[in-house]
């Protein structure tokens, strides 16, 4: 996705919730931030598939608690994404836009910025990249890949959880539209948000609004390049396929001629 994951640094403070829907320019939001906050940002997709296996893990976890049924689940989604956004001055992208209410108590200085973007567009490009996501043949696929092995798993325990209690109408059989997400995602942070907190950004608008919401000065260095999440995300998903598709090359290979060597 065209960043490593970084590492925490210890005592630092959440100083930016980012509201942001996926391939909504969160690549750049991240580097923008990272420059301006002089700290590590947790963006999630890079996290989770690129860093240490306990991310996918911890997030797994949280949304299997999702719907939230009673107060211990609520504690538990709490402890869990207080701890693992420990050390970082900034979180965008999913999972971390998923759980804006409870960071926003959790971190009550924090801003709360939301990227965004031509919403039709997003929500084509949204519908086919989960098309993808869902394929059944993942599963098998990544199995040979310890990092990104839980992918299916973390896809198909996001969308029964936070994804179906934060935008699926009671009674409704599947997500709705990616449209009607977009539109469902902004009612939500308006509803759950402060005014004085909250601010929707485009990153092809540069430094100017982004240090206006934040309240810092524009600094002395070029804006990051504008980043498209989609091909990004595109480009990876394309680079695991091929990584497992090696990997089981290998392991069907070295298995015929295991048995190739006591069969003769």
């Amino acid at each position: 996705m065209g960043q490593e994951a970084s590492a925490p640094r210890p005592g630092t403070d959440l100083q930016v919730i980012g509201a942001c829907l996926p391939s909504t320019g969160n690549i750049t939001l991240s580097l923008a931030l990272e420059i301006l906050l002089r700290g590590p940002v947790y963006h999630g997709a890079t996290q989770v598939c690129k860093g240490p296996a306990e991310n996918m893990d911890s997030w797994i976890a949280v949304f299997k608690r999702c719907p939230v049924r009673d107060e211990r689940d609520a504690q538990f989604i709490r402890d869990t994404i207080g701890h693992v956004l420990r050390g970082y001055a900034a979180t965008t992208d999913g999972p971390g836009s998923c759980f804006v209410p409870e960071l926003a108590a959790l971190h009550p200085r924090a801003k709360v910025i939301c990227t965004v973007t031509d919403a039709d567009a997003w929500a084509r490009a949204q519908d086919r990249l989960a098309a993808q996501s869902f394929a059944w043949y993942l599963r098998v696929l990544l199995l040979p890949l310890p990092n990104v092995r839980r992918l299916p798993e973390y896809f198909d325990a996001l969308s029964r959880g936070r994804w179906a209690e934060m935008y699926q109408a009671p009674g409704e059989a599947g997500l709705p539209s990616s449209r009607r997400i977009w539109d469902k995602h902004m009612e939500n942070l308006r509803a759950a948000v402060p005014e004085d907190r909250l601010a929707f950004y485009d990153v092809r608008d540069g430094w100017g609004p982004l240090c206006d919401a934040l309240g810092c000065e524009v600094p002395d260095v070029p804006f990051p390049e504008v980043v498209d999440d989609s091909a990004a995300i595109e480009g990876f998903a394309k680079s695991v396929v091929f990584q497992g598709m090696v990997r089981w090359g290998v392991i069907l290979g070295v298995g015929v001629a295991v048995m190739g060597f006591w069969l003769r």
